[in-house]
C-alpha cells in the first residue's frame, strides 16, 4: 500500500483574480436590501456601499408571473452574495446584479448617438 499524499488535501487561500470576485469575496461587496415596483417592473439592488443596482423583474421567469405578495417573500442567502424567493424557487447573485448593470450601462452607450463636439474634427 503507497503512502497518501495529503499535501493536495489542503485548503488554499487562493487570492481570486475575478474582478467581480474581488469586489464580493475580498472587498465585501453584499446586497443590503432590495425594493420591488411590479407595476415599473423593477427590482432594485441596495448594497452596503450605497449603489443601487436596477433591474427589470421580467427579466427572470420566475418572478416575471409572481404576484407582489410572492415577490416580498425575498430573503438575503450567504450574508448577501445572494438573494432568494424559496417560495418561486429562484435565486439570484449579487455577481449577476452586477453584471447585469454593467452590460446594460454598456449597451446604452453603445447605443447612444455621439456627441456632436466630440464628433466634429
Amino acid at each position: 500500500m503507497r503512502g497518501m499524499n495529503t499535501s493536495d488535501n489542503k485548503v488554499r487561500n487562493i487570492r481570486a483574480k475575478d474582478p467581480f470576485d474581488i469586489l464580493i469575496f475580498e472587498k465585501g461587496l453584499r446586497i443590503k436590501n432590495i425594493l420591488i415596483d411590479k407595476d415599473l417592473d423593477l427590482i432594485a439592488v441596495i448594497l452596503n456601499n450605497g449603489k443601487i443596482l436596477e433591474s427589470t423583474i421580467s427579466s427572470y421567469p420566475r418572478l416575471k408571473g409572481a404576484t407582489i405578495e410572492q415577490l416580498n417573500k425575498w430573503n438575503l442567502i450567504n450574508n448577501g452574495v445572494g438573494i432568494s424567493w424559496d417560495e418561486l424557487d429562484e435565486d439570484l447573485s449579487v455577481k449577476g446584479f452586477i453584471k447585469t448593470a454593467a452590460l446594460n450601462e454598456m449597451l446604452d452607450h453603445l447605443q447612444s448617438p455621439i456627441n456632436k463636439k466630440r464628433a466634429a474634427v
